[in-house]
């Protein structure tokens, strides 16, 4: 499977994916860990990849996405952005609107 077909296979089992630098315990850069803070404040269900665990992802996601930098946000399989606009979604209550949708449609 070729790293793009990897992504996508992520992107397909969970609703809510993070490619981050470190994990949501021990995040590895200061983006990562404010994108994960808003997340969790958002009360917001999401799997975390570690794009440092694997180079062949850290590589290839910021042309697949047509984003450079790290975190990424995808939601239902669409990017939704980095930091910056995980934050701005979180402090106008637009994240937990999302991340409940999110949960409305694994349980509904």
């Amino acid at each position: 499977m070729d790293v793009n077909e990897r992504i996508k296979a992520v992107l397909a089992e969970h609703a809510m994916v993070l490619f981050m630098k470190g994990t949501p315990q021990f995040p590895m850069c200061g983006f990562s860990s404010r994108a994960v803070q808003a997340l969790e404040a958002a009360g917001a269900s999401f799997h975390a990849v570690n794009v440092l665990a694997d180079p062949e992802i850290r590589a290839a996601l910021p042309h697949y996405a047509n984003w450079p930098t790290f975190p990424q946000l995808f939601i239902q399989g669409e990017l939704i952005g980095g930091c910056d606009i995980i934050e701005d979604l979180h402090a106008a209550g637009e994240l937990e609107r999302m991340a409940s949708d999110v949960l409305g449609a694994l349980h509904g």
